[in-house]
């Protein structure tokens, strides 16, 4: 088979890791990237000694005949159309979070994708992060039963220092802390210990002259489908060292990050630490972009399904739009599940 031919919509710090990913394997290609401003893909490009076509527009792009995939790093109001387009042209689509801004807009995707039948991937990239694998592997052999209680942190001072501050502060791209940067945690939640059913959430601000059009910091509490209870935090604008903690609790034992207490070890006295790479940098560098390319790319040759798909991913953003309900109403919120 020949190899499989991309086009990265973008050239933001996001965007180079995949165009990275990308060039390095031997089953795809960089085809191409699309961006209105050339002078900069030019550059980015050379930077990354990729030889790829520039397309100006989108719609030039995803009607070519020769581009089986795209890699969707716009900005978030450009993404309900994006995905679209790119499902009525059978194109197969790789989306960064937030996947959109809006239930309409998500509920339209879904449509169009399931409509067209092509493969997707959400870049929730941390589910292929090896102390993730790992948890995820320790759960599914039982090592501490039932999760009756998860709780996710998700702190990383956004600033000025990051290019896309700019826009992902503000309302209207931006949206809100879990629709930033929070529904990681979030999708952590149901990554481990499996859907989520109501929230109650609330949210604050930092300090009194934030340039932040919403309150950078929320805390939602959740009933899970399993009977247990969640919590997730989200603060972006905060002083401290990047943090994801992930504690688990389980009626057979608990995980603590990358440390594990559990019934299959009767002699444990204490938390034994599993040597491997923590999710532990907001740098973009340090996440498994490569992983998940690797998962998208097998999905489509083998007509397998990803890791995270849209469909699974859809209702890790029903649940953060859920949070942001109950913060404007003050009162719990039902998180409804997409039937089609």
């Amino acid at each position: 088979m020949s190899a499989l031919r991309f086009v990265v919509v973008g050239t933001g710090w996001v965007a180079g890791e995949y165009l990275k990913a990308l060039n390095n394997r031997s089953d795809a290609e960089v085809y191409g990237v699309v961006s209105q401003n050339t002078d900069r893909a030019k550059g980015r490009l050379a930077e990354l000694e990729i030889d790829a076509r520039l397309f100006s527009t989108y719609d030039a792009a995803v009607t070519d005949a020769q581009v089986d995939a795209v890699v969707l790093c716009s900005t978030p109001e450009l993404r309900k159309e994006q995905t679209v387009l790119a499902a009525r042209h059978g194109k197969h689509i790789a989306l960064e979070k937030p996947l959109s801004m809006d239930r309409d807009s998500l509920y339209e995707m879904a449509q169009a994708i399931r409509a067209n039948s092509v493969k997707t991937v959400v870049g929730f990239v941390l589910r292929w992060n090896p102390s993730f694998t790992n948890t995820k592997a320790l759960i599914e052999d039982d090592a501490i039963g039932r999760i009756f209680m998860a709780q996710i942190d998700y702190w990383h001072h956004v600033g000025p220092q990051y290019p896309q501050y700019r826009w992902s502060r503000t309302k209207a791209l931006g949206g809100s802390s879990m629709l930033s940067a929070g529904c990681h945690a979030v999708d952590a939640v149901r990554f481990f210990a499996g859907n989520i059913e109501e929230v109650t959430a609330y949210s604050c601000r930092t300090w009194p002259h934030s340039d932040y059009e919403f309150d950078p910091n929320a805390i939602a509490i959740f009933k899970l489908s399993n009977g247990g209870i969640g919590k997730v935090s989200s603060s972006l604008e905060c002083k401290t060292p990047y943090k994801f903690n992930v504690h688990l609790l389980g009626e057979k034992g608990s995980i603590m990050n990358n440390q594990l207490f559990s019934h299959k070890l009767p002699g444990q006295t204490d938390y034994a630490a599993i040597p491997t790479i923590l999710p532990d940098s907001g740098d973009v560098s340090h996440h498994p972009f490569a992983e998940e390319l690797d998962d998208f790319i097998r999905s489509i040759v083998e007509d397998t399904q990803t890791r995270c798909d849209f469909f699974d991913a859809m209702q890790s953003m029903e649940v953060c739009f859920a949070i942001d309900e109950s913060i404007q109403k003050g009162e719990s919120v039902k998180v409804p599940v997409w039937n089609g």
